[in-house]
């Protein structure tokens, strides 16, 4: 039964992505938005495939935890529908909403998994349960993340539509990450609409009514599953705004926002204690460090609620967050992956800032708010994370927003061009010979 599930639903929902005018508006042939949609279907069952036969060694049992409370929500609906539609709503600690920001006996922390278990758990009404059959429903939702975020860097680096897909689609990290049943890929579906939407509006000089909406129901879908995304995001968007307005100052509105940000990160818990963001970022790593440590738990100088041990431990979290797994972290296949990446990721670095493309982006503001983005994601996740298996699946999301303006900005017609005069050469050289 589940194979002939399968089968038809993933027929046709290749067939609705052929039919579904978002992704058809990218410009990408039918074919290829087929294959890329297979390809992320492929990647989610091996996903589901390495959580269920290897989830202890590769830290990825979440995935089929997911699963299985998601189908005691399907069976709660069918035996008692008022539960299963005001359960979300319970809330069994006292602390309400002054513990928005914990980590541990919150509401709110439960909410976003909870909420993806009930996404789950109307999967469940039409696959029958079946995890396999729910990784396609999953895959073609959140596809519409990634053919978001296509559609703006195309327009940023309009003409490099080939190689613009293969680094949107197929980062490995990204890839993998965002293909399986988790909150990556909904996390990045909700990042990339935000973007997709604020860039649009901000090129055609109006907010409508219905992108206003839409970016309301973004921001309350991301503000559940990561609340801490958006604090971060809120800034980068402000900056953002600020420079689409004063073009010329871009680098000045990025730095006055930060800077005044970075006031009120740690001031505004004298105005309301319940704003106290560095005691949140310092819970959040003391809940890591007391998890049972695995094999990619590192030992981490721990934080303090105060501005003198964040600036010291601002080297450790970006080494953290952006730069490991080293070679010597190594100890599986994802590792390994992770670790392989990270170092092809420097050497584009390398190229991109000895060959350069002359002609840069069409629109430098999104491009200052993905670097803004990705750093102040960075410090987030290396300050409170210590485990290297959650933060290469956490930075996953954020590498597109990295990687696209770097590869998309070397001039790799120039290198091409070293290549096939080296080969001329040694074959003159041959013939002369």
């Amino acid at each position: 039964m589940e194979y002939l599930l399968f089968a038809v639903y993933l027929v046709f929902f290749a067939w609705l992505v052929t039919k579904t005018r978002f992704f058809l508006s990218t410009g990408l042939s039918k074919p290829l938005l087929v294959i890329i949609f297979l390809l992320k279907v492929i990647a989610g069952i091996f996903y589901g495939w390495m959580g269920l036969y290897y989830g202890g060694l590769a830290q990825m049992l979440d995935t089929w935890g997911f699963h299985y409370n998601g189908l005691v929500e399907f069976r709660l609906l069918g035996s008692n529908p008022h539960e299963y539609f005001t359960n979300i709503f319970n809330d069994p600690y006292p602390g309400g909403a002054g513990s928005f920001f914990a980590s541990t006996n919150s509401y709110w922390n439960d909410l976003k998994g909870n909420i993806f278990i009930k996404l789950l758990s109307i999967f469940d009404i039409f696959s029958f349960g079946h995890y396999y059959v729910n990784v396609i429903f999953y895959s073609f939702i959140t596809l519409f993340g990634s053919m978001a975020f296509y559609k703006v860097m195309n327009d940023v680096f309009p003409g490099r539509r080939l190689l613009l897909m293969f680094v949107v689609f197929f980062i490995p990290s990204f890839y993998y990450w965002t293909s399986g049943i988790h909150k990556e890929g909904l996390v990045f579906l909700c990042l990339a609409m935000i973007i997709y939407h604020i860039y649009f509006a901000s090129k055609e000089k109006k907010f409508t009514g219905k992108r206003i909406i839409f970016l309301l129901l973004w921001f309350s879908l991301l503000l559940i599953v990561r609340n801490y995304l958006v604090v971060i995001l809120l800034p980068a968007i402000l900056a953002w705004l600020l420079a689409i307005r004063w073009p010329r100052k871009v680098f000045i509105c990025f730095a006055s926002v930060y800077f005044l940000s970075g006031i009120l990160f740690f001031g505004l818990r004298y105005v309301d204690p319940r704003l106290d963001f560095p005691r949140a970022v310092v819970n959040k790593q003391q809940t890591f460090i007391k998890m049972v440590p695995g094999n990619s738990t590192l030992p981490i100088t721990q934080l303090k609620a105060n501005v003198g041990s964040f600036i010291k431990n601002t080297p450790q979290a970006i080494s953290l967050a952006a730069i490991r797994p080293y070679p010597s972290d190594i100890y599986h296949l994802l590792s390994l992956a992770a670790a392989v990446e990270i170092i092809l990721i420097l050497l584009l670095f390398l190229i991109f800032l000895i060959w350069r493309r002359k002609d840069g982006p069409h629109s430098w503001p999104v491009i200052w708010f993905s670097l803004f983005y990705s750093f102040s994601f960075f410090l987030v996740i290396g300050f409170s994370v210590n485990n290297l298996g959650a933060i290469v699946r956490y930075r996953s999301i954020i590498l597109p927003l990295l990687v696209t303006p770097i590869v998309l900005s070397i001039n790799w017609e120039k290198i091409y061009g070293y290549f096939k005069r080296d080969i001329s050469y040694k074959n003159n050289v041959n013939k002369i010979a």
